[in-house]
């Protein structure tokens, strides 16, 4: 190598050092906002695996569907897709740090063709001269490199910048999971709630029936007016309306079962004809501290990826500033036949630096750019993060008051049943009127339906619980970055 050249490298190398540019430094959970402590009653235990929270609720089919839809969901292969995309722009970007190398080859044939020679080939390689002037054969050969250094860590801070997008992708890939599971579960709950309230709604239709029977005969037997005959009526006929609505909803929620794990909408309906009671989830969950949110949602992990992107793209925007340096280089060789290719050997070597001297303010406003869109991203990592803390208080809050609202209506539902006894016993025997039965039966139903809906509302806290926690992913189901590139003189 020349002596110019090997200074030239050396003096690149040295350079390269010279990174410009913010170093990216994560955020101190307090400077985040992120207390100590829960403000609402919590388990404060240590966090608990939340990997395969469905499988806590003891339902085969719940767990089956679940898993189904991880793999197959339109919008869990369409975040593998962007998956994929952001792991090609990494490979690309890493590209840009080695040289570029291109090879050429050629040969041409010259006819003389005073005197109106000619010549030609046989199929077998043989060249005929019929006559003429004579030709000769040219081959040429060319090898060009080209290599762009960062002298101030532009080339480094692009590859930073696109690899923090690729682990950005990465947790986005693992948040779609989670709202998906979450989803399902909270539908699969939905469609149990609904199976209970129509047996419950049927269950005091027949009794409604049987109060009609009794009030036609008190009516015929001349003991009451035609009054409690249509009440009775009406009272069945009202009872009798709700089931269609329900029905409705007990549709809506199968369907988008279907949906969710990438079937036809009526796929799922006759695996949930069987009657299920509502899934219950483990009495206890331990949520760990606050803090455990800025490594447990992919969410968040994915909002503070993106921060990190943004702080690396304000050192490309910062190194646009000062001088560019680009080297390049090639060899040819040219001969008359094969054999003679490496006779004479022809190279040459160019380095060349450039700076931009004026441009109207432009690059210093790309830098003002990328600056705002860090503080942007900051501000958007710091609200990711406090609506996690919102969502996991919200939902201890949601299920605490749900299973206090169970032992309540659980309370109710006995004494509601009591009454109905009492008072369709006291009708039969003429000790008490129809309206008097008819508030039992109504606030019976009442009750059943209050005892669903509070146990309903449990389990959908518990569901709500895991994904604010961020259960539902782990570190497995993110594909792992490509292999990192060669160290040269400009990424070290």
């Amino acid at each position: 190598m020349k002596p110019r050249a090997r200074v030239l490298l050396l003096a690149s190398a040295a350079l390269s050092g010279c990174t410009v540019g913010p170093d990216y430094h994560p955020a101190a959970p307090r400077t985040l906002g992120v207390p100590d402590t829960w403000s609402v009653p919590a388990v404060n235990a240590q966090a608990q695996d939340l990997g395969r929270w469905w499988r806590s609720f003891n339902d085969p089919l719940l767990a089956e569907l679940v898993e189904q839809a991880v793999v197959a969901n339109t919008d869990v292969v369409q975040a593998v897709a962007r998956l994929r995309q952001a792991r090609e722009s990494l490979v690309q970007s890493r590209s840009s740090l080695l040289p570029t190398v291109s090879g050429s080859t050629g040969y041409q044939r010259n006819e003389n063709l005073r005197g109106g020679g000619r010549s030609f080939t046989l199929p077998d390689g043989t060249v005929v001269d019929t006559g003429g002037g004579g030709g000769s054969n040219s081959y040429t050969v060319g090898l060009s490199a080209s290599y762009q250094l960062g002298l101030f860590g532009e080339l480094r801070r692009t590859v930073e910048a696109t690899r923090a997008t690729y682990e950005g992708a990465g947790f986005t890939y693992a948040a779609t999971l989670l709202t998906v599971e979450s989803e399902l579960a909270r539908n699969y709950v939905l469609a149990r709630a609904y199976q209970a309230q129509l047996a419950n709604a049927r269950a005091s239709l027949a009794l409604q029936d049987d109060n009609l029977e009794i009030a036609g005969f008190r009516v015929r037997a001349g003991l009451v007016s035609s009054l409690d005959a249509e009440q009775a009526r009406g009272q069945r006929a009202q009872t009798a309306a709700t089931i269609p609505t329900i029905e409705q909803q007990y549709n809506a929620a199968v369907s988008r079962l279907g949906v969710l794990t990438a079937q036809a909408p009526g796929a799922l309906k006759a695996r949930l004809e069987v009657v299920r009671p509502i899934p219950q989830g483990p009495a206890v969950i331990g949520v760990g501290i606050p803090a455990d949110i800025l490594r447990r949602r992919p969410d968040v992990r994915a909002a503070e990826r993106n921060l990190a992107a943004a702080t690396a793209r304000i050192g490309v925007a910062q190194a646009a500033l000062y001088p560019a340096l680009a080297m390049s280089g090639n060899i040819n060789t040219a001969a008359t036949s094969l054999g003679s290719l490496g006779d004479a050997i022809t190279g040459s070597l160019f380095a060349g630096l450039t700076q931009a001297i004026f441009n109207g303010g432009r690059l210093r406003s790309q830098v003002r750019n990328a600056q705002a869109l860090a503080e942007q991203n900051y501000a958007a990592y710091q609200g990711t993060v406090l609506t996690a803390l919102e969502d996991v208080e919200n939902a201890i809050v949601a299920l605490n008051t749900a299973r206090e609202r169970e032992r309540q209506f659980a309370i109710q539902l006995d004494a509601a049943r009591n009454s109905a006894l009492l008072a369709r016993s006291q009708y039969r025997s003429g000790l008490t009127d129809f309206t008097t039965l008819s508030q039992q039966e109504a606030a019976l139903l009442s009750a059943e339906n209050g005892l669903v809906q509070a146990r309903s509302d449990a389990a959908t806290a518990q569901v709500s619980l895991f994904a604010a926690l961020g259960g539902g992913w782990d570190a497995n189901t993110i594909p792992e970055a490509p292999p990192r590139a060669p160290q040269t003189p400009d990424n070290r």
